[in-house]
């Protein structure tokens, strides 16, 4: 049972950490995706699953190496978890599904071109990476995975490229409504 839970943990570390990646792939070429007579999705959903595989195939041999094994790191991750599931509740509140699902980026004929800074995005302007790391920050510390652990930094330092890639794309979008956001909002970390 408890290589079953390593094992989840990993997968789902794996999967998250592609995230960053997959937005490369789309923001700096907002552009041309949207220039395409087919959805892009046919194309960037075949490759962020390949992303996965590579990941996996990469972290294969340390996804049961356990760099410590205590129940008490259940708890601040049980806490991040709930913080994570609480962000991604609160991102959808005032994002449609189109919206968290990156249409306005890749889709031309995508109407819903509006700038959203109510609710939790008035404390941090990208919850929803927030949440993904909270995630993966709770299977690192409950599981004690080196394998979480290394996806975890690898997504940190991917994360941070895709966000000024996306920045730079909402601010060629938005203009002056949307430096003034960015100056005004942290990235990922909220001020209180």
């Amino acid at each position: 049972m408890f290589w079953l839970l390593l094992t989840v943990a990993w997968l789902a570390c794996v999967v998250y950490s592609t995230i960053p990646l997959f937005w490369i792939l789309i923001h700096p070429r907002a552009a041309y995706w949207r220039s395409r007579k087919r959805s892009p999705y046919l194309v960037l959903v075949p490759l962020w699953v390949t992303m996965w595989l590579v990941v996996a195939l990469a972290t294969f041999r340390w996804r049961l190496v356990v760099l410590y094994l205590s129940l008490w790191t259940w708890i601040p991750a049980a806490i991040l978890f709930a913080v994570g599931l609480w962000l991604y509740r609160q991102s959808g509140k005032h994002f449609s599904s189109k919206q968290l699902g990156g249409y306005p980026e890749v889709l031309a004929n995508h109407r819903e071109q509006r700038l959203v800074t109510s609710g939790v995005r008035a404390r941090v302007r990208h919850p929803v990476y927030l949440a993904h790391l909270c995630e993966m920050v709770a299977w690192s510390l409950g599981t004690g995975l080196a394998a979480c652990y290394g996806l975890t930094a690898l997504a940190v330092v991917t994360g941070a490229f895709m966000i000024r890639m996306e920045d730079a794309e909402l601010e060629q979008r938005f203009g002056a409504e949307y430096r003034q956001y960015r100056q005004s909002v942290p990235a990922v970390l909220p001020w209180f």
